[in-house]
């Protein structure tokens, strides 16, 4: 039987991680002499890799500060992280089920996503679900979503597909990934993107709740 893979955004999808990534961007604003985008903004452009999304946020920003910027947000996450101060990321209700319905039909699991490999690494193991992936692709090697690149890594890793491959996220920027890699997508309502938009993005389906995906992904 062909290899099937389910690739998994992390923040908005398997986390909710809004709060932290906020804080930390706030923060990275204030080190700057920046007035802090609203958090809506924030939330929106949960997905992209750091320089992306900052110069989303401070489109009147030079270049070099957008670099300076996505520098500092990192700093200041990482010692957020060091010093015990994040808030804590829940996986979303019902994940781990949804996981072990879709592993006990034989699918295997990626995560494609903008976080840093520590990032994600730390993320994984919190929740103990590190051993449930077998490729893990982050904006440390890729280009930013909606690149491809990241999506077409973990097929490689895992030996499947396109056609047997399905990317699962919140975010208008999984849904044009899976688009461009040729790979179905799938979107999730309990994220940061509006249900209108994933639809509007080429999502086929969008689940309401972490218990439909199992149906849903093998449709």
């Amino acid at each position: 039987m062909p290899i099937r893979l389910a690739v998994f955004d992390c923040d908005g999808t398997l986390v909710d991680s809004q709060a932290n990534i906020c804080r930390a961007m706030e923060s990275a604003f204030a080190a700057h002499g920046l007035a802090a985008p609203p958090r809506p903004a924030i939330r929106a452009i949960v997905g992209l890799s750091l320089v992306e999304a900052v110069t989303l946020l401070a489109p009147a920003a030079s270049p070099a500060l957008h670099l300076m910027l996505a520098d500092t947000y990192k700093a200041t996450f990482r010692s957020m992280r060091e010093d015990g101060l994040l808030d804590a990321e829940p996986l979303y209700e019902g994940l781990v089920g949804a996981l072990d319905a879709l592993a006990a039909d034989g699918w295997l699991f990626g995560v494609a996503t903008g976080k840093s490999d520590r990032g994600l690494a730390h993320v994984l193991a919190m929740h103990g679900l590190t051993d449930r992936f077998v490729t893990l692709q982050t904006a440390d090697r890729h280009p930013s979503k909606p690149d491809p690149a990241m999506l077409r890594a973990a097929m490689a890793e895992a030996g499947a597909p396109p056609h047997m491959t399905v990317m699962i996220g919140d975010t208008t920027f999984d849904m044009a990934m899976a688009r461009a890699a040729g790979v179905r997508a799938l979107g999730v309502s309990w994220g940061y993107h509006r249900e209108a938009a994933l639809w509007q993005a080429g999502a086929e389906a969008v689940a309401h709740r972490c218990a439909d995906l199992p149906a849903l992904v093998a449709a």
